[in-house]
């Protein structure tokens, strides 16, 4: 793989990093380049991370943490090891983080084992107007079993959190739930301001990691996050693994959210004692393929640099803005702050009243992979007015040359819908 000495924007640089992905070297049934720009969907993997999948499924395909023979030992060895480079790669412990299936679930786990223990009739639950649904429904359902309250920050006509009122959305608040990034718009929230007033007024802070762990420097320790949830497969890694960052005190708090396992210490008829954190919350046989090569996932990214990652995003998304200056012309509408320094990479958009998907079905003709939709965020669509937008999101493989084709095939939907 390539390894970045300059944390600067170079695009030779990014056409190397490009060709480590087997999957951008291929071409189109129609014969064109593939022109991924859907990162904020899942990303595309690099070759070391199919290869260390290939590994432990060719070489030492073995449960974890009960054989005592040779390639459950290594299998054992190479899952823990995991752990302690995810952690790393946001300033945890290996003992603060919990393997789950995706930050869906991360969310979810804590909504039940610490939810359900803490958070009472009157007690408020307080989010933001960007969330994902991942980080909407399961408060609604907490909010339904207990009987608390669901508050949120609101944003502004560009995305932007609006903090005015913030003090006394906190009153009473329990636990404060917010995207780090917004998955539509790409905004990114002052959690430097916002952490600390939540904390003041008592209550514990939730991050959506899964759309700034990828993409943004993570320091949870100097966040002061309590937890922090985030999924491989946004950040080169494989589907179905994610993980979960909370505090130890909590962790040791916090009853199990599933029995079975591998979570417990004793077992008798009528009485089971539990493991320690992580592995208390870790019921089963765990994804131990995907958790393998999450770590490699994070090799690449440490190797990268994650300044080096924003400032290459950061450069992508103010071209993109640039060139998409040409076309408002035509109709095209750009929404969220329109600032690179305020957000990830992605770019919600509208062509005229062209709905969402027939422009992303025009430019898939040209090998141009965006997202149409709602994105998982129907209330922030609601509240807005959009019934769906397109979206264009990039990542550490991401050219100026796809962003060009981008605005290419965006001309072609011009001529073909005659604005």
């Amino acid at each position: 793989m390539t390894t970045l000495r300059q944390p600067a924007y170079d695009n030779e640089t990014a056409l190397r990093i490009r060709s480590d992905f087997p999957i951008l070297q291929r071409l189109t049934s129609r014969g064109k380049p593939l022109i991924y720009l859907d990162s904020a969907a899942t990303s595309q993997k690099p070759q070391a991370v199919i290869d260390t999948l290939a590994t432990y499924y060719s070489e030492y395909n073995a449960n974890i943490h009960r054989g005592v023979y040779e390639i459950a030992g290594r299998a054992t060895e190479a899952f823990e090891s995991a752990r302690e480079r995810v952690a790393r790669f946001i300033n945890a412990a290996p003992g603060e983080l919990v393997w789950t299936r995706n930050t869906t679930e991360a969310i979810n786990l804590v909504a039940y084992a610490w939810g359900d223990t803490n958070v009472k009739r009157g007690d408020v639950i307080l989010l933001t107007e960007l969330e994902h649904h991942s980080n909407l429904v399961p408060w609604q359902l907490l909010a339904a079993r207990t009987g608390a309250e669901l508050r949120f920050i609101p944003v502004d006509e560009n995305g932007r959190l609006v903090l005015d009122t913030l003090d006394r959305l906190l009153d009473g608040c329990k636990l404060l739930a917010i995207a780090h990034a917004s998955n539509t718009l790409g905004t990114i929230a002052p959690l430097e301001q916002i952490i600390p007033r939540a904390h003041a007024s008592g209550a514990l802070v939730l991050v959506d990691g899964a759309q700034a762990a990828p993409h943004l420097p993570v320091d949870v320790i100097a966040l002061d996050a309590d937890f922090y949830a985030f999924s491989a497969h946004k950040m080169l890694g494989p589907t179905g693994i994610g993980a979960l960052y909370a505090k130890r005190r909590l962790l040791e708090e916090m009853p199990p959210f599933l029995g079975g396992g591998d979570m417990i210490r004793t077992v008798e008829y009528d009485r089971t004692t539990f493991n320690e954190p992580p592995w208390k919350f870790e019921a089963g046989t765990s994804n131990i393929a995907d958790a393998i090569a999450f770590g490699t996932a994070v090799d690449y990214l440490r190797e990268l640099g994650p300044t080096w990652i924003r400032e290459h995003e950061r450069y992508l998304t103010g071209y993109a803005l640039e060139r998409f200056g040409a076309l408002e012309a035509k109709g095209l509408n750009v929404y969220g702050p329109r600032d690179p320094q305020a957000m990830g990479g992605v770019i919600s958009f509208n062509l005229a009243d062209i709905h969402a998907h027939d422009v992303a079905s025009i430019l898939d003709t040209e090998g141009v992979c965006i997202r149409a939709g709602h994105h998982c965020t129907m209330p922030l669509m609601e509240k807005m007015g959009w019934s769906s937008t397109a979206r264009a999101s990039f990542y550490v493989y991401t050219t100026e040359e796809d962003v060009d084709a981008l605005i290419a095939a965006l001309e072609k939907a011009v001529r073909v819908f005659k604005l």
